[in-house]
């Protein structure tokens, strides 16, 4: 059978030999999967810039679909989503001015938010047990920390804990 390759950008496996991956990192499919995956990580202020000099797309203005998707050379965002991007640019660079100036910002660290938590649950805790099928004031849910995606975009490993729960750290103590 041989060596196989197998390509991230487009998870996709074959062959492995010299002509084959030539021709696979010279396609189309692999230059437009390689662009999307670094696209997702492209300051905010180059988007606006970009989205601002283009023209906006008709077909995707009139039916909310272009046949030609993120490679369309016409905009997709309406004015509310440049807004919201814009938005987002001057807050970034009113946090960088402030950075310049010497403001102390809390960075939102896993620490504040792990601290946070402790206080919570300790404001929760009663002596009397709770009745099995009232809704319980403080729950104990799991949540993810501040800046992390949304559950649907982890991978399988993160959504949901594995058999037996995943391992507590050394020090911590689960409320």
């Amino acid at each position: 059978m041989g060596k196989r390759y197998f390509c991230d950008y487009c998870d996709r496996s074959f062959q492995d030999n010299l002509h084959n991956r030539k021709k696979h990192l010279n396609g189309v499919q692999h230059l437009r999967a390689k662009r999307a995956w670094y696209d997702l990580f492209r300051d905010a202020a180059a988007i606006l810039q970009e989205e601002q000099t283009k023209k906006p797309c008709r077909k995707f203005l009139q039916t909310g679909q272009c046949d030609f998707g993120s490679n369309c050379r016409f905009s997709h965002m309406t004015e509310q989503d440049l807004e919201k991007l814009s938005a987002q640019v001057q807050g970034e660079q009113r946090s960088k001015e402030l950075q310049q100036e010497g403001a102390d910002i809390p960075p939102g660290t896993i620490e504040d938010w792990l601290e946070r938590r402790a206080k919570r649950l300790s404001a929760c805790r009663t002596d009397t047990p709770l009745p099995l099928l009232s809704p319980a004031p403080c729950q104990r849910t799991f949540q993810y920390p501040p800046g992390w995606p949304p559950v649907q975009d982890l991978p399988p490993s993160l959504q949901a804990p594995p058999p037996g729960g995943w391992p507590v750290p050394p020090g911590l103590q689960w409320g």
